[in-house]
């Protein structure tokens, strides 16, 4: 079982479940993301129950390096309400942040985080890097890792077996090919 810093090993369960429902959301947006050619990850900025900012990946089609999930929430969430510090809201996203996206959830000032899958390459909550509770940082938020890990994992190593088996197949189809 991996970590988590909330106060108990699990939430209560109308918390469980109201992770589970925005979770849903969050991998709908990953479809979206995916149907679009992005890498599938959704992203959803709550707070008091109520969606502020939603997200997809989409920095291939924005031409934006930052056109990660949870930056588009963020930005969507911040224009909502007028102010680029989004307390007392928690953000859902299908995979866990990278550092990018980790300093700008410090930044933000926002309370909770909660994800899906887990990053072995490049996550900066748990898996790779430490950033959401580095005790130099001067922002410190809940977070919960593997809300529908199944589901959110298999959407992403699903799209990149795609990716593979296509450039494999490109591959052995042009001329010169070995």
């Amino acid at each position: 079982m991996r970590a988590m810093n909330e106060a108990s090993d699990s939430p209560d369960a109308a918390l469980a479940a109201q992770d589970e429902v925005f979770m849903r959301h969050a991998l709908l947006l990953a479809h979206r993301a995916q149907a679009a050619g992005e890498v599938p990850v959704g992203a959803v900025l709550v707070q008091d129950g109520r969606i502020l900012g939603e997200g997809r990946n989409q920095p291939i089609a924005s031409h934006d390096p930052s056109g990660h999930a949870e930056m588009v929430a963020m930005r969507a969430a911040a224009a909502a309400v007028n102010n680029y510090r989004l307390p007392g809201s928690t953000l859902y996203v299908t995979l866990e942040p990278c550092a990018m996206c980790a300093g700008a959830i410090i930044h933000a000032r926002i309370a909770r985080l909660v994800f899906g899958a887990w990053d072995p390459k490049a996550g900066a909550v748990s898996s790779v890097y430490d950033l959401i509770a580095n005790p130099r940082l001067n922002h410190r938020l809940a977070w919960r890792g593997g809300v529908l890990e199944a589901e959110c994992g298999e959407l992403l190593r699903a799209f990149f077996r795609a990716r593979r088996a296509q450039s494999s197949s490109s591959s052995a189809a042009s001329p010169g090919a070995a």
